[in-house]
């Protein structure tokens, strides 16, 4: 069985979340995505994030059938230690990840970069419909 692993805050599910997890599936047989914590996203994101609690968004991606198990970090540790103990043969992240420090990437056998998909993004996303 071949595992491939994702993380993110995945906080607002747009069209490039849904390609990006089509990829990373197509790429194995099981995908385990990681979601950060509500603190770990409101660290990094600022104090009006998440949008959708860790609970709601692990419910919202438990229902996209690409998708085939779902845990929750809430430091970078914890990360690592998730993908230690997993040791996925394919870690998948963005390609904006590229020339920079890729959290569990030695506990991978192979990393793969995603590039974005057309303009979506979380925080437009939220910004668009604040400003409507």
């Amino acid at each position: 069985m071949k595992i491939i692993f994702v993380n993110g805050c995945f906080d607002v599910i747009h069209p490039g979340h849904i390609q990006l997890f089509e990829y990373a599936k197509s790429l194995g047989d099981y995908l385990i995505v990681a979601i950060d914590s509500d603190r770990k996203v409101a660290e990094m994101k600022g104090p009006d994030r998440p949008i959708f609690s860790q609970h709601d968004r692990a419910k919202v991606l438990s229902s996209i059938r690409y998708i085939d198990v779902i845990h929750t970090f809430d430091t970078k540790l914890e990360l690592e230690n998730l993908i230690e103990a997993i040791n996925p043969d394919i870690l998948v992240v963005g390609s904006d990840w590229k020339g920079k420090e890729v959290v569990g990437e030695c506990y991978a056998k192979e990393v793969r970069f995603f590039d974005r998909v057309g303009d979506y993004s979380t925080t437009r996303t939220i910004q668009g419909i604040t400003y409507r």
